[in-house]
């Protein structure tokens, strides 16, 4: 049976206070299941999680192994096109210092930094008919030639990283030349052409749905097969502007009627009033 578990986080006035939740399915007494099925970002999303319910970050996944107890064994299934790559970084860290045995399913894609995110695995099993990309990572800076010279070398230091990650599972007398040549051409093949460079398993075909990514518009090579899923899902907008404003005015109401705010003294500007109670609350 799925659990929820709640985000919290702690305001100004150090009350708690709900901001999202992330559900830890199929936990038994030894085993739990945690999903990589959307985009993988470097900050969560705090109370607007519950419109992009299957992007994680790395606090999602931290506060997601705090709940676990007793569990020894953890099933990760990725279906994502990537993100962030400090996010995902973070993220396979986390999953390795986590005392678990770790098995990871590629259900339908790891693209990207997702790929690194599975290379946290013990195991790491891609069905004949998934696949999983891995590229150059890349970034948007504005800037003069001296700050991008820096975010030159600050990506450089990241793929790096990445490919010692990659190394770390891939076979005996595979080179980190040949990885890195892969990494240079963004590379996207499916379980089986990868065997031929890690030490992974190959399942039968998956019945995993082909997945969406805000990031599909920044690949060069990307996939016939996934280029109809460049548009992110369309989003109401006016009914999130209209939740953001039923909540904030609901939480004004209720901090007035609790009396927590006091009456203004005479000759206090209320407008300044009304703006702190609105920072007190986070609003601004």
């Amino acid at each position: 049976m799925a659990k929820i578990l709640k985000l919290q986080k702690r305001d100004r006035n150090n009350r708690f206070r709900d901001v999202g939740s992330i559900e830890i399915r199929n936990e038994t007494e030894t085993t739990a299941d945690l999903c990589f099925f959307g985009d993988i970002n470097s900050e969560s999303l705090g109370e607007y999680q519950k419109y992009f319910p299957e992007d994680k970050a790395p606090k999602d996944v931290q506060d997601f192994l705090d709940q676990l107890d007793g569990v020894s064994k953890i099933n990760v299934h990725i279906n994502s096109g990537g993100g962030s790559v400090f996010g995902g970084i973070a993220i396979y860290n986390i999953l390795k210092r986590y005392d678990a045995e770790i098995t990871v399913y590629v259900e339908g894609l790891a693209a990207s930094i997702a790929s690194v995110i599975a290379m946290a695995g013990d195991r790491i099993i891609i069905p004949a008919n998934a696949q999983m990309m891995i590229h150059k990572p890349s970034s948007i800076t504005w800037g003069n030639a001296d700050d991008m010279r820096k975010e030159a070398d600050i990506l450089d230091g990241c793929q790096k990283v990445i490919l010692n990650t990659y190394m770390k599972h891939a076979k005996e007398g595979v080179t980190p030349e040949q990885i890195n040549a892969l990494i240079d051409a963004e590379t996207w093949k499916n379980g089986e052409e990868w065997q031929e460079f890690f030490d992974i398993e190959v399942a039968g075909k998956s019945n995993a749905a082909a997945c969406a990514s805000d990031y599909f518009e920044r690949y060069n090579n990307l996939p016939e097969k996934l280029q109809g899923k460049l548009e992110p899902q369309a989003i109401d907008i006016d009914s999130i502007a209209d939740a953001i404003a039923g909540a904030t005015a609901r939480r004004l109401e209720k901090a007035l009627k609790e009396s927590r705010i006091p009456e203004p003294a005479a000759g206090e500007d209320k407008e300044k009033q009304i703006a702190a109670i609105l920072e007190d609350l986070d609003l601004i």
